[in-house]
């Protein structure tokens, strides 16, 4: 097993040697820092597994600390624990808030100490990995994602509603309460315009977080969602999913990489709609629903599917997702047996030229 590297902060070299003899002696291996500065510098270029900082220190404080690496994508997500003199719950409060992962305050014994450490490298360790996108996988990531004190009942009061098909889940324009885990089934998102006419803005499958955009801008819901068959949502409460933010820097990191994945892939398709040609935007459509909905693209997919909503995914009318469908047809890219659509040839699709 690959020993784990911790960094210690601490001005005091009293403290800074005992501290490292005893994570030491529990076979961790301990750089060591004499300044919030000099600690910077380390942790820029070690990496270590878990950093411990003290929070009064000259020149850098341990708040400064920690923010000076929670601005860099590679420092960010490293577990940090503050040390303090001070049991006041200001400072608690303070360091928290801005995203450390728990606190010591001094005197601590050795058990205190790697009890603190044991833990934090568990947690980090777990979440470090992708969570099984099933409903026994959200209660994991959720279980995983708690702080000491900030989440005790996620899991045990997160709702599961079971929708039918063309079951509206929330409607543009509505204020958010929730965010959605999709359980099982999949799940349409579109906007509409003044006439009525809805442009699909995603799709979401089995393991897919969606609803929450429109909660972290603090804005009504800008699309409407509408379930494409049998589905079922966990709902997270929005109080419940800001502490889950709030109190673990990694889950954050998970939710914002998310966010960005999110955006690139909307802006892309608006690209797509400006400046394809129809035939090539019915393509992809299919490979859209091919990556969505199916592991394997060596195998056929099928799936029902109305042409009103590959149109809308599409941005032109239903009779030219007909036409466009019927050469595809006839191509032997696709076959058609009323809603049901399988794609037969999916590489071909995705060089389909414009």
């Amino acid at each position: 097993m690959e020993t784990k590297r911790i960094l210690l902060i601490e001005d005091n070299p009293e403290m800074r040697e005992n501290t490292a003899e005893i994570l030491e002696l529990a076979n961790y291996h301990v750089l060591t820092a004499q300044n919030g500065k000099e600690g910077v510098h380390i942790a820029h270029h070690e990496k270590p597994d878990l950093i411990i900082c003290d929070i009064m220190m000259p020149e850098l404080d341990g708040y400064g600390v920690l923010h000076m690496l929670g601005k860099d994508d590679l420092t960010a997500n490293i577990p940090f624990v503050f040390l303090t003199a001070k049991a006041e719950k200001n400072d608690y409060r303070k360091g928290m808030t801005m995203g450390a992962d728990d606190y010591l305050t001094k005197p601590y014994d050795d058990v205190e100490l790697l009890n603190a450490v044991e833990i934090r490298l568990k947690k980090s360790e777990r979440l470090k990995g992708q969570f099984t996108r099933t409903a026994e996988g959200l209660d994991e990531f959720i279980h995983e994602a708690k702080s000491f004190d900030l989440i005790t009942k996620l899991a045990d009061d997160k709702k599961t509603k079971v929708l039918k098909k063309k079951e509206t889940i929330y409607t543009e324009g509505s204020f958010p309460s929730n965010v959605f885990f999709l359980q099982k089934g999949k799940v349409k998102a579109y906007k509409s315009n003044d006439n009525g006419k809805e442009y699909i803005t995603d799709l979401y499958k089995e393991g897919d977080f969606f609803g929450y955009l429109d909660l972290l801008q603090g804005e009504s819901y800008q699309e409407t969602t509408i379930s494409l068959e049998k589905s079922e949502v966990a709902m997270i409460p929005k109080d419940d999913f800001f502490n889950l933010l709030q109190g673990n820097r990694e889950v954050a990191t998970k939710f914002i990489k998310m966010l960005s994945n999110e955006i690139k892939d909307r802006e892309d398709r608006l690209l797509q709609l400006a400046y394809n040609s129809v035939r090539k935007r019915v393509a992809q459509a299919l490979v859209m629903l091919v990556q969505r909905y199916q592991e394997d693209k060596s195998k056929p997919f099928s799936m029902a599917i109305t042409r009103e909503d590959i149109a809308s995914m599409v941005g032109t009318a239903t009779e030219t997702v007909i036409r466009t469908l019927s050469d595809f047809k006839d191509e032997k890219l696709v076959d058609m047996k009323g809603s049901l659509i399988t794609v037969l040839d999916y590489e071909k699709l995705v060089r389909m030229r414009n």
